[in-house]
């Protein structure tokens, strides 16, 4: 019986990375299996310079936005510094106003945003670029934890490997969870992963942070087993705490205790990195007491859980 195939659009820009654009030609290619099929296309036809050494060459241009179902724009480099090309920013524009879905894998969030699609939204983009996201873009509403972020019409995901979670959502919400799993099992890859990007960040506590009370800082993070208090933290610095803790806010973006509790978190994931200690001695080492303790923050701050994050990065 023939049915209906979603047209899927892969853009490809200046600097686009092979992995991002690899995924979504990748899980949406047309297949007995899949009722879909995929436009890989460009700024315009022809050659387009692509990061990591390689290059493109695609058939088609912007045109292939006015028969879409869905856009996927995948991340391309140096998104702090470049903008997206004026006339890829319409094209994207008029296919949301005719309805079209459109998603962003990584840096591809930038020209969603650049087009104006995620103002007042939710979004994310790869951990490395979501402060810079915010700060180009106040409007949005940038969530530097999650893997994707379905607002309906416009969706955004982290770094590559979440480009497959993303694509993954969207055949579930098309065409159900027995088809997402069919398709997980070819790519061999998780239907679902466990927690969000923050668990990938290398550390939690803010980098880089300025000269004010870093030896202070130094003195924390030796005694992270010890009690550590604002006043103990103030003594050290030799201000009062209420001085101290304004300057460290101005410094870090986190108040004293809130980066402490960060640090502690980060120690945590070296020992459970590291070391087969139980997740009860990992949490008395860091300072956190005990392992529900360390269950509550370290979900909070990472999304996941010790047991989870030792499974996902033991050596």
């Amino acid at each position: 019986m023939d049915r209906q195939l979603h047209r899927v659009a892969v853009l490809v820009l200046d600097g686009a990375k092979p992995l991002d654009v690899g995924i979504p030609a990748q899980v949406f290619s047309n297949r007995p299996s899949m009722p879909y099929e995929v436009h890989v296309c460009g700024a315009r036809p022809g050659p387009v310079t692509g990061g990591d050494g390689l290059s493109y060459f695609v058939a088609q241009g912007l045109e292939a936005f006015d028969e879409a179902d869905t856009i996927f724009v995948p991340g391309y480099r140096s998104p702090a510094d470049t903008e997206a090309p004026e006339a890829v920013i319409r094209a994207l524009e008029r296919a949301h106003e005719r309805g079209t879905r459109i998603a962003a894998i990584s840096t591809g969030a930038f020209a969603l945003a650049q087009a104006g699609l995620l103002d007042g939204r939710r979004a994310t983009t790869h951990w490395h670029y979501t402060r810079v996201l915010a700060e180009r873009y106040p409007t949005v509403r940038v969530d530097e934890n999650v893997l994707f972020v379905d607002e309906g019409d416009v969706l955004t995901s982290a770094g590559a490997a979440s480009g497959i979670d993303l694509c993954l959502h969207l055949v579930r919400r098309d065409y159900g969870v027995a088809l997402s799993n069919h398709v997980a099992r070819r790519l061999v890859a998780a239907p679902y992963r466990s927690g969000g990007q923050a668990q990938y960040v290398p550390r939690s506590v803010p980098e880089p942070l300025g000269d004010l009370f870093a030896s202070t800082r130094e003195w924390a993070l030796e005694r992270l087993a010890d009690p550590i208090t604002l006043d103990s933290l103030a003594r050290n610095a030799r201000v009062s705490p209420r001085t101290f803790s304004r300057r460290f806010v101005d410094d870090t973006g986190y108040t004293p205790m809130q980066w402490v509790l960060r640090a502690r978190v980060d120690l945590a994931r070296e020992l459970l990195e590291r070391t087969d200690l139980g997740v009860e001695q990992v949490a008395a080492r860091v300072g956190l007491g005990t392992d529900a303790n360390l269950r509550i923050h370290f979900h909070r701050i990472l999304g996941t859980s010790p047991t989870e994050y030792r499974r996902t990065f033991s050596a």
